[in-house]
């Protein structure tokens, strides 16, 4: 019984990898013609039709990353530069905790900021 399903099993790998192989050679296939079905002669005018669709421009590497993301915005994983945190400004968050501590995370945020909620947090505690 075993036998049999361990057969089965690598019969079924084998037709997995046979129809991996043929998918993949197919698809080579169709991208190796997808120039000369748009009507272009060659590879490299392909190519460069696709970069100017983009919004690359010829010679500068990156442009069509930053074409392709909105301005102002961090990619994924990148953190925003640190706050400076001057006297000024902790006296001012000290000043606002103690007006009201409940509502001293929101007062802070509506002044300086959404990064600065941790400062609040923090000023609060040392209270």
């Amino acid at each position: 019984m075993v036998i049999e399903v361990v057969k089965e099993l690598e019969a079924a790998k084998a037709k997995v990898l046979e129809l991996e192989q043929s998918l993949e050679k197919e698809l080579t296939q169709k991208l190796a013609r997808l120039p000369y079905e748009y009507g272009f002669d060659d590879l490299a005018s392909f190519i460069k039709a696709l970069k100017a669709a983009a919004g690359a421009r010829p010679g500068r590497r990156g442009a069509a990353k930053k074409a392709a993301g909105k301005p102002g915005r961090k990619a994924a994983g990148k953190r925003g530069k640190r706050a400076r945190i001057t006297p000024e400004v902790k006296a001012r968050v000290k000043e606002l905790v103690s007006l009201n501590p409940r509502s001293s995370a929101m007062l802070v945020t509506d002044t300086f900021g959404r990064d600065s909620m941790t400062l609040a947090r923090s000023m609060r505690r040392l209270m």
